[in-house]
């Protein structure tokens, strides 16, 4: 039996004992983002079904705050909708990085590293790129 001080099983390395870099915060905000995506989606999609039973009244509230409707701009919608869009576009980004490393590829620092730095420029440029093409579609 082994002592209380010493246990004769490995000790599992916390945060702290390891250098931080890209690679653990694309991995850590990866699990986030799904979490945000499944929690906060399921959400909107409850308030949508509820406003939608509810009636023409509650159904326009709802889209009052997720439509650009003439001119008029909802600021929590958009910023929704942006914070929303990037959650997608960086879990996507993520992912396809974290496919390849279950591959048994992109193992390496320098690949590995590079990699995590790529997913996260493709979240932002993609959120941005959707954005922007959106803005002129409906301004266009």
């Amino acid at each position: 039996m082994a002592s209380p001080d010493k246990p004769d099983r490995p000790i599992s390395p916390h945060l702290t004992a390891y250098k931080w870099g890209p690679h653990m915060a694309v991995s850590i905000i990866h699990r986030a983002t799904g979490t945000v995506m499944g929690t906060i989606g399921a959400l909107v999609f409850t308030w949508w079904l509820v406003s939608l039973a509810a009636g023409p009244a509650m159904y326009g509230e709802f889209l009052d705050v997720f439509t650009y409707q003439s001119g008029k701009l909802n600021v929590v919608g958009w910023v929704f909708g942006i914070g929303f869009s990037w959650t997608l576009f960086q879990h996507m980004g993520s992912g396809v990085r974290h496919f390849f490393l279950d591959e048994g590829a992109n193992f390496e620092l320098k690949g590995n590293k590079a990699s995590s730095i790529a997913a996260f420029v493709f979240g932002i440029v993609a959120t941005l790129a959707f954005w922007i093409l959106l803005w002129e579609k409906l301004n266009g």
